[in-house]
């Protein structure tokens, strides 16, 4: 065990934050201005996480949203709150999927459409009926996201409060009691409508659409309540804009930003965290500690931290008080090895490849009716039929790589060129962000990491190649040294890169935003959806309830706990 640090290396803060992605910065930001002494430790070079803007290419001027890529769920009152300058542009096109079963067809869904274009628009796939059922259906989601996402901010309304605030009893059932792919299917009659509206279920989560777990129902909800409208909208300077301005903010207010600051352990007990930055190990104590990291990773962390104490304590109480906050209860007086295998049973999964492409022009498509500059300006669907959905968690969940692979694609640069030098923008250069479904980290294990990522990409560019008129490698850009500017990560290279356990972007399964009613809210963390079992210890990342996404509100809902804590 090393000795402990001098006291020169020991700081004294009210809240200490690890990890510096949008929802630390967001909290720091508000405690900083709050007048409360925050330090924010970050592991990497740079502050944002996942939502960051870089020059993925060598010698080509572009910054891509590397990961992460749309803004929903920020709340309009973070952004008021903290003074943030974000422009975010809105997408007239909410998607277009070529029909996997006559790629010379498609569905283009015009967000700006009169009722009867609309309809005209079901009719090119032979889904007319469809058109009207859309319609309803996304009145109902209209519905959830006008009376659910202001709770958002707001200390936790329970189960009951939730449903009283929806106010209609089939909306409630068909989209919170009953799997999602039930729904779906008695309410659209379309192969290819119903992945459509699929596909928000299964965004980086692993399972199939009839689960009576429902975890498919929780990710499409927080699909569709982003900003009381579901929209999806750009970030005019990409990701790295919006966390640009969240680190403005908290450095404003006072915060200390420090990065290159790897975290080695947190003492719950006494409020200790230890980091080693510029190669010396040093303490910062704090009356409270904010985790911006996965649950999985806090719990190594309160594992290291009672793993120092534990010379001075009996070894049941060691067990008892550092057993998993979130997740399995793994005692530290278990050998390390053991503890290790026993929480791998618990840790998430993600469950999708992300592929991002730089091209010389878009690509033409097989389906000549639809310009590829509307095609490819909302979410693109390739391979996602419900049937191709279906198909492919079964092939998935028996360790085998699907094929076809579904894809969503979004392009940036059609709604914000910023992000490409002006000379690429001139020459008509364009940047694809790809996410592959069904994915999940299992297949790892099962073909290695190098392989995995070349097979993966190789599935995502003939799944895309499907429903071109040429292929997709003849428009891709070289960089400096002659390289296709593509980049492909799998879920253990999110893993590597941003310490996202299994590389699940949502750091673990998501949550109702609700309480539920076994769920106590005597103290203000349990009532902001931010408590651990440890008093002095709060998450204020994606793994809180209510987390997930670029939205903040971790952070925001961690900070007002410890405001209305520290008022008590």
């Amino acid at each position: 065990m090393p000795l402990p640090p001098p006291e020169a290396a020991r700081t004294d803060h009210d809240v200490v934050i690890v990890g510096g992605g949008h929802n630390g910065l967001t909290a720091a930001a508000y405690l900083a201005a709050a007048g409360r002494r925050v330090l924010l430790l970050e592991r990497d070079d740079h502050l944002g996480g996942a939502a960051v803007s870089a020059q993925a290419f060598e010698g080509v001027d572009a910054r891509l949203s590397r990961y992460s890529y749309l803004v929903s769920l920020l709340p309009q009152r973070i952004v008021d709150d903290l003074g943030l300058d974000i422009r975010l542009v809105r997408r007239r096109f909410s998607s277009y999927t070529p029909d996997p079963r006559d790629p010379s067809r498609g569905l283009l869904v015009d967000a700006d459409a009169t009722p009867e274009a609309s309809v005209a628009a079901y009719a090119r796939i032979g889904a007319e009926a469809d058109a009207a059922a859309a319609t309803s259906f996304a009145a109902d989601t209209a519905r959830l996201a006008e009376r659910l996402f202001p709770t958002l901010t707001e200390p936790l309304p329970t189960r009951a409060e939730a449903r009283a605030l929806v106010a209609d009893d089939r909306i409630w059932a068909e989209f919170v009691e009953q799997p999602l792919g039930t729904t779906i299917d008695a309410r659209f009659a379309d192969d290819l409508v119903r992945g459509v509206v699929a596909t928000d279920g299964l965004i980086g989560t692993f399972t199939d659409l009839d689960d009576p777990a429902l975890d498919a129902n929780r990710c499409f909800l927080y699909h569709v309540i982003g900003g009381g409208t579901g929209d999806w909208d750009v970030p005019v300077g990409g990701m790295g804009a919006v966390t640009g301005e969240l680190a403005r903010a908290a450095r404003a207010a006072g915060a200390d930003l420090a990065t290159g600051a790897e975290v080695l352990a947190v003492d719950a007990d006494a409020g200790l965290v230890r980091y080693r930055l510029d190669g010396v190990e040093r303490e910062a104590r704090a009356e409270t500690v904010l985790a911006n990291v996965a649950p999985a990773v806090l719990d190594r962390l309160l594992d290291a931290g009672a793993d120092a104490a534990a010379a001075s304590a009996r070894p049941a109480e060691v067990a008892v008080r550092n057993q998993s906050p979130f997740a399995a209860d793994v005692p530290i007086g278990l050998p390390a090895v053991v503890r290790e295998r026993l929480r791998a049973l618990a840790e998430p999964e993600g469950a999708q490849v992300k592929v991002n492409l730089l091209l010389t022009r878009l690509p033409r498509l097989r389906d000549t009716s639809v310009e590829a500059e509307a095609a490819f300006a909302g979410t693109f669907h390739i391979n996602e039929l419900e049937s191709q959905l279906a198909a492919a968690y079964r092939t998935a969940a028996r360790g085998e790589v699907p094929s076809p692979l579904p894809c969503e694609i979004y392009c940036h640069t059609l709604s914000d060129p910023s992000i490409l030098a002006p000379e690429l923008v001139e020459a008509g250069w364009h940047t694809l962000t790809v996410f592959g479904l069904h994915a999940p980290h299992r297949l790892v294990e099962r073909l290695g990491n190098d392989a995995l990522r070349e097979r993966l990409q190789a599935e995502v560019l003939a799944s895309l190649n499907s429903v071109l008129a040429e292929p997709v490698e003849s428009v891709i850009a070289t960089d400096a040294s002659g390289r296709p500017c593509i980049e492909t990560k799998t879920t253990l290279d999110l893993e590597h890169a941003l310490g996202m356990p299994g590389g699940n972007i949502f750091h673990g399964p998501l949550s109702w935003p609700w309480a539920e009613p076994d769920l106590s809210l005597a103290m203000p963390a349990e009532r902001w959806g931010v408590a651990t079992r440890h008093p002095r210890v709060l998450v204020c990342g994606s793994g809180a309830v209510r987390g997930g996404a670029v939205s903040g509100i971790g952070g925001h809902n961690a900070a007002m706990a410890v405001l209305e804590a520290s008022t008590a």
